[in-house]
């Protein structure tokens, strides 16, 4: 068998790539109302500029019933979970405590991808394809830790009250309480989201994110994911200029943002995230 790789939804993965290399994707929570949908298994039309609109965290007893039903997927080979940031989610430590309740802290090994979105999606593609090829269970998840400490996101918000509600902003004190910041540059650091850079206009905002971007993929190679709510002109855009930018690009991924990140980031929102040495 082989080692089976498990995320969240908010990785924001194409279906394509999951199904290919047999990734188990675990459902976060948008609660709408009175209702909590499962993200990426129940549809509904979401109103992301409500303040009645908020997101949960996968429980220890999703989590569990799919570390479970991937740990006997793999023959006994194991499990790598790679969640998103538990400083930006809950579900990292939910994953934690389902692994204690298994007793199988032997055989899944728990990653925090230090980000959200395709900032976990690149790692936990990273490490599927190493365990496609036949790795073992350290070697699987050395990978991930690898691809989500090299890894670099940023994000530019079109709006700011999601922000502000969510409460998501390490550095919110200090941002509202400057002068009108219209489009925000910010970045995951250290898997906590902060404000990068400032811009009066949306297009000045778009170059200082793509500097950013082409600076932290350096000169050796580099994967990129390009996300957006609602915005996907301005993420072709930004897709075509990358790829004549960064040297010896050795992919780029694009994809919407999945609901429980839409929530927190408002429609017009486009991110980049840059994984220098690419993802095997």
């Amino acid at each position: 068998m082989a080692v089976v790789v498990v995320t969240d939804s908010a990785a924001s993965l194409p279906a394509g790539p999951v199904a290919e290399l047999g990734i188990e994707v675990v459902p976060l929570h948008v609660l709408v109302d009175d209702r909590a949908l499962r993200e990426g298994v129940d549809t509904c039309e979401i109103d992301y500029t409500s303040a009645t609109v908020s997101t949960s965290a996968a429980s220890p007893g999703e989590l569990r019933e799919v570390y479970e039903r991937a740990l006997e997927r793999s023959g006994g080979d194991g499990v790598v979970a790679v969640h998103i940031s538990r400083q930006l989610s809950a579900t990292w430590e939910a994953g934690r405590q389902a692994i204690h309740d298994l007793g199988a802290s032997e055989h899944v090994h728990l990653v925090d991808s230090l980000s959200a979105g395709l900032g976990t999606g690149l790692p936990v593609l990273a490490a599927a394809r190493r365990a496609a090829a036949g790795a073992p269970l350290d070697g699987v998840y050395d990978t991930a830790v690898t691809a989500a400490n090299r890894g670099r996101a940023f994000i530019v918000v079109n709006r700011t009250e999601q922000l502000r509600r969510g409460g998501r902003l390490s550095t919110a004190a200090a941002f509202f309480g400057t002068e009108l910041v219209t489009k925000p540059i910010l970045r995951i650091a250290d898997g906590r989201l902060e404000l990068h850079e400032k811009a009066r206009t949306r297009s000045k905002a778009f170059a200082k994110l793509v500097a950013a971007a082409v600076d932290a993929a350096g000169a050796d190679g580099a994967a990129i994911a390009v996300q957006h709510l609602a915005a996907p002109e301005a993420a072709a855009t930004l897709a075509g200029q990358l790829e004549n930018l960064v040297p010896g690009l050795r992919e780029v991924i694009s994809a919407e943002f999945g609901p429980t990140l839409a929530v927190h980031l408002g429609p017009g929102a486009v991110g980049v995230v840059v994984v220098p040495g690419g993802c095997g």
